[in-house]
């Protein structure tokens, strides 16, 4: 089905942006419809065999149709254009709609999970029939369906989201198997396990829900990137023949299609100035061609040929990774004094080691006298907004 509805709806040569938005569209549209068929059925048999574990198992096929509406969603508003109140666009609504969604999803897991317990302790009449089995066999094979052509279409975009839909469809498969032998199991044995597989069930629900909230409130917080795009980046910019550098890279995350990458790009300081801003327009195309984002990069001049600055920076920098393996420096220059000599450099500590800058100040600057009596380090700390 999704194959068919590939050919029917993408157009012939398209470009990175619609192929990855057709994609979008007929995946997260085919995702929404199986979960409710899903959902529909699973409830309604639910409901006739008194099974709260099927219940909850047809509420979770319904958080499912909202994370695909969500994405779907996201997809939708990314090919909003910007107006003069939202420069950045509108992507961000999807982060916004997807903490709310995900705000319901908890909801409805406690509701299920209370649901789960009072039959514990007052466990009912299970009703068992062959449509109980042909509801769950099928719905394990949806599900495996889904795992398969989000997978599939995930490779050939390369979707982290597509992914991780593929991911719990594997999931879900293996819960509904879990479900329909218990099912199985109460019916020859006459043992009711029923609220505890709900209970189950619903504590899924309810770490679902929790993990979307996280995932789509994390950009709005101004989360970590994902670490894949940013090696992506670097290795663009690295492969540029007149790079000798890089560091200062920042990502801000406007929603889906809304990316905006900075950074600060060296270069041997002793070229010639408008060809060396050349390459720096080059990469900076390259990035948003390539990775579909906006891309403003800071040409950073340095002394590349001074063998003192050399020795200075290996030292600085070796001393620096005691403090931290992902301590960083640069910027490195020598401005000399009548008195003294200023060893002026940024240092680069990730966040969870920042608290340790005046530590880390201190034991950098006695390295910077060490080298020689006469030299004092000047140096701004700063933090990792890559992770």
């Amino acid at each position: 089905m999704v194959s068919f509805l590939l050919r029917h709806f993408l157009p012939e040569n398209a470009d990175t942006k619609t192929l990855r938005s057709t994609y979008g569209y007929v995946c997260g549209g085919v995702g929404i419809l199986l979960n409710l068929f899903l959902f529909s059925a699973k409830l309604a048999i639910g409901i006739i065999s008194s099974s709260i574990s099927i219940i909850a198992d047809a509420f979770n096929n319904l958080t499912d149709a909202g994370s695909s509406l969500i994405s779907l969603f996201g997809f939708i508003l990314s090919g909003q254009k910007a107006d003069s109140e939202h420069p950045f666009g509108h992507g961000r609504i999807e982060y916004i709609a997807g903490t709310l969604i995900s705000a319901a999803i908890i909801l409805v897991g406690f509701e299920l999970l209370k649901s789960s317990v009072n039959k514990i302790l007052h466990p009912g009449e299970f009703i068992f029939n062959g449509y109980v089995v042909i509801i769950l066999l099928l719905s394990i094979l949806v599900k495996l369906y889904m795992a398969y052509y989000n997978r599939s279409c995930g490779k050939k975009i390369q979707s982290a989201s597509l992914y991780a839909v593929a991911a719990d469809s594997i999931s879900d498969s293996i819960g509904t198997a879990a479900i329909l032998l218990s099912a199985v199991f109460m019916y020859f044995t006459n043992i009711h396990i029923d609220g505890y597989v709900g209970a189950a069930v619903s504590l899924l629900i309810i770490k679902t829900g929790i993990t979307s909230v996280m995932d789509t409130s994390s950009p709005l917080l101004g989360g970590v990137p994902d670490p894949e795009f940013i090696k992506k980046v670097e290795d663009i910019v690295r492969s540029n023949p007149e790079t000798v550098g890089i560091h200062d890279l920042v990502v801000h995350d406007y929603g889906p299609d809304k990316i905006f990458v900075s950074l600060h790009m060296e270069v041997d300081g002793s070229k010639e100035i408008f060809a060396l801003h050349d390459a720096v327009d080059l990469v900076e195309r390259q990035i948003s061609a390539e990775l579909g984002c906006e891309a403003v990069i800071h040409m950073d001049p340095i002394d590349v040929n001074n063998p003192i600055l050399k020795e200075i920076y290996g030292i600085v920098l070796a001393e620096c990774k005691k403090i931290s393996d992902r301590a960083n420096i640069h910027d490195l220059r020598i401005v000399p004094g009548p008195t003294h000599t200023n060893i002026i450099f940024d240092l680069i500590l990730p966040p969870e080691d920042f608290s340790k800058k005046d530590e880390a100040c201190v034991l950098l600057q006695n390295c910077v006298q060490r080298i020689n009596e006469n030299y004092f380090a000047v140096i701004t700390a700063e933090t990792s907004y890559c992770g």
